[in-house]
C-alpha cells in the first residue's frame, strides 16, 4: 500500500514538473524576451498559450500536497519543518506569478504593465528555482527523519543548487519546445524561428550542466549518484534521446510529436529521481513503510486518489483539446 500510493504522489510530481514545468519555463522566456517593441510578439503568444490553462496546471501541487501529508505525515512534518524557507519563498513566487499575469491584462498605464510584467516574468524563474532545490535537499538527504534540519544548508548546498539550476534550464527547454510547436500550428514563421533558436540554446546550457552536475552528485549525493547511474539509467537515457530527438526534429516534425519529446524528456528526468530514491522517501532514510500512514488511511488515501484522477485527468484532457482546437475564450 506504501509503495502503491508512492507511485500516485510521483504521477503527481511529474505531472506538476512537466505542465506547470512548461508554464514556468514560458515565464523565463518573457523576462528574457527584450524591450516593449522586440518582445511584443513571443509575449503575445506566451499569453495566448498559457492564459486558458496556467492556473489548471496547479491542480497537480495540491494533489501532491494532500498525498503526502496524508499518506507520509511523518515525511511531510520532517520537509516543512526543514525547509520550510524555499517553500515558502516558492509559494511567494505563486502568488506574485498569478498576480502579475492576471493584473498586466487589465491595467492601462504602462509602468504598471511593466511592473506587473516584470512580476510575472521574475516569479516565473524564481519558484522553479526553490522548487528544484527543495527536490536536492530531499534527495541528497538533508532532511532528518524527526525534521527540524538545518534551515539553510539543507538547500543551500551543491545538490540543492544544481537542482535549481535544472529545474529552471528543464522548464525553459520544455516551453521553448511547447512554444515553437504552438507558432508552427498558427503558421507563424519568425515566432517559430524565434523560439526554436531558444529552445536549441537551452537545451545546449541545460545539458552542460547537467553534464557538470554528474560530478556534484557523485561527491555530494552518492547514493543518488548511484541510484541514476544503476536502476534509473534507463530512464536518464530516455530522457537524453528524447531531448535530443525534439532538438533534431525541431524543424520539420509534427507540432504533437514535438510536444510529446519535450514532456518526455522532463518526465523521465524526474521518474527517474524517483525510481533512483526507492525506497526511501527523503533520500537517504526513512523507508516508505516507516513514514506511511496506516494501511486503512492508505487505503482510503487510494479510493480517493483514484477518484480525483479519474475525474481530474479527463478534464485536464479536454481543457487541452478545447484550448488546441481554438475553443476556449483567451480574451
Amino acid at each position: 500500500m506504501s509503495t502503491f500510493a508512492a507511485v500516485v504522489l510521483f504521477i503527481g510530481v511529474t505531472a506538476y514538473a512537466v505542465l506547470g514545468g512548461a508554464d514556468y519555463g514560458a515565464g523565463f522566456w518573457d523576462l528574457t524576451a527584450g524591450g516593449a517593441r522586440r518582445g511584443r510578439d513571443p509575449r503575445h503568444l506566451i499569453d495566448q498559450t498559457l492564459a486558458p490553462v496556467w492556473e489548471a496546471n496547479h491542480v497537480w501541487l495540491i494533489f501532491c500536497l494532500v498525498m503526502l501529508w496524508t499518506g507520509f505525515p511523518s515525511a511531510f512534518a520532517a520537509i516543512m519543518t526543514t525547509l520550510y524557507i524555499p517553500l515558502g519563498l516558492a509559494a511567494l513566487g505563486i502568488v506574485v506569478r498569478g498576480s502579475g499575469f492576471a493584473f498586466r491584462k487589465v491595467v492601462v498605464k504602462t509602468d504598471q504593465q511593466r511592473a506587473t510584467g516584470a512580476a510575472f516574468a521574475t516569479s516565473s524563474v524564481i519558484t522553479p528555482f526553490f522548487f528544484g532545490t527543495i527536490a536536492g535537499g530531499i534527495a541528497s538527504g538533508r532532511v532528518p527523519a524527526d525534521g527540524h534540519g538545518d534551515p539553510v544548508t539543507s538547500w543551500v548546498n551543491p545538490t540543492s543548487l544544481l537542482g535549481g539550476v535544472l529545474a529552471v534550464g528543464v522548464c525553459a527547454f520544455v516551453a521553448a519546445v511547447f512554444l515553437t510547436a504552438e507558432a508552427r500550428t498558427r503558421a507563424d514563421a519568425h515566432l517559430e524561428g524565434w523560439f526554436r533558436r531558444r529552445a536549441q540554446a537551452s537545451a545546449v546550457a541545460t545539458g552542460a550542466v547537467a553534464l557538470a552536475g554528474i560530478a556534484v552528485l557523485h561527491a555530494d549525493a552518492g547514493r543518488l549518484f548511484d541510484g541514476l547511474t544503476g536502476r534509473g539509467l534507463p530512464l536518464v537515457l530516455i530522457s537524453a534521446a528524447s531531448g535530443l530527438a525534439s532538438i533534431a526534429l525541431l524543424h520539420r516534425a509534427e507540432p504533437r510529436l514535438l510536444q510529446a519529446l519535450a514532456v518526455g524528456a522532463a518526465g523521465t528526468v524526474v521518474v527517474g529521481w524517483g525510481v533512483a530514491q526507492y525506497p526511501y522517501l527523503l533520500g537517504t532514510h526513512l523507508r516508505l513503510d516507516e513514514a506511511a500512514a496506516p494501511d486503512a488511511t492508505l487505503a482510503s488515501l487510494t479510493l480517493v486518489a483514484a477518484a480525483a484522477l479519474l475525474l481530474v485527468v479527463p478534464s485536464m484532457a479536454l481543457l487541452f483539446v478545447l484550448h488546441q482546437r481554438g475553443r476556449l475564450d483567451t480574451a
